[in-house]
């Protein structure tokens, strides 16, 4: 195996396991500050729709109150009003929701359904847990969500949840006396789940991934290519030259006074000095044994 091709093969070596290692660590990273980014779409969308909730309680609630009348104002709960500001959010972005479903809800459209079921009772049997994040399928693709448990906490609650027969009349003749009653304190009842689309930023991940390995392997290889050329240039052209130049000495076919060039102050100049050394005294070695061995002498 001649030097240049065990050079390429430890050349391929090393790029092959370089590529592995880089690829495994670039593609752990991109994903998981994929996924990062995801959560705190998710994580901002939910204190959003918090903060909705608060304002709602601090402020609008206690004008709504002042008014003068027998209605129901949907507008005064909480759950309404971060319901239906996410609801706006969503005609641009329609794969982002939220929702606070409840297995017992006063509003139909809060029930929740089988995955958000699962949830609730999960929230139940951690009452410790504050948050839990996970993954589903969605008809548009795969989705991240984050849910927090709707532990009832307020007293106050219980005033349109308690007694279907203590509650407003105007929220029993809008809803009905079936649906939404019978809470208890300290009771989780539902939970907030916020779902964001995952599937833009994995592929933007996987994308970066690509174009990332395809730039690392372009330099790689223009890397092997510009070592090769120099190995060449510098290391296996002199080195054959020396080899030829010592096979005509040994064969006797070297003219007198031929030395290879030895430019530069490198390794191979130096052998190649060395080498011209070697040749001169060889040759002076050579014409004394000659004379030596002249008749008369």
């Amino acid at each position: 195996m001649t030097l240049s091709s065990r050079f390429n093969l430890a050349m391929i070596l090393v790029t092959l396991v370089s590529l592995v290692v880089a690829g495994y660590v670039s593609f752990t990273i991109l994903m998981a500050d994929a996924r990062g980014a995801v959560q705190d779409s998710a994580r901002m969308l939910l204190e959003g729709a918090l903060s909705v909730r608060r304002y709602t309680v601090d402020e609008v609630r206690p004008l709504l109150g002042r008014l003068d009348s027998e209605d129901f104002l949907p507008q005064s709960v909480p759950a309404y009003a971060a319901s239906r500001v996410v609801s706006n959010l969503r005609e641009r972005y329609p794969d982002y929701s939220y929702k606070e479903a409840a297995l017992n809800p006063t509003n139909p459209a809060n029930r929740a359904v089988d995955w958000e079921e699962d949830l609730i009772r999960w929230f139940r049997d951690h009452p410790e847990a504050k948050e839990f994040v996970g993954e589903r399928e969605t008809p548009t693709g795969r989705s991240l969500f984050i849910s927090r448990p709707i532990r009832i906490t307020n007293p106050a609650c219980l005033a349109c949840h308690g007694d279907p027969g203590k509650a407003p009349k105007a929220l029993v003749a809008r809803y009905g006396s079936v649906n939404g009653f019978g809470w208890q304190l300290d009771e989780i009842i539902g939970a907030q789940v916020v779902s964001v689309p995952q599937d833009v930023p994995m592929k933007t991940a996987r994308k970066h991934f690509l174009v990332f390995m395809g730039s690392l392997v372009a330099i790689l290889l223009l890397l092997a290519l510009a070592l090769n050329l120099l190995l060449r240039r510098y290391v296996i052209r002199p080195v054959r030259l020396i080899a030829s130049h010592a096979e005509r000495v040994s064969t006797g076919d070297a003219q007198d006074g031929e030395e290879l060039p030895a430019r530069g102050d490198d390794e191979i100049a130096s052998l190649a000095r060395s080498f011209n050394r070697m040749h001169r005294s060889l040759g002076s070695a050579m014409q004394l044994i000659g004379e030596t061995m002249k008749p008369g002498r």
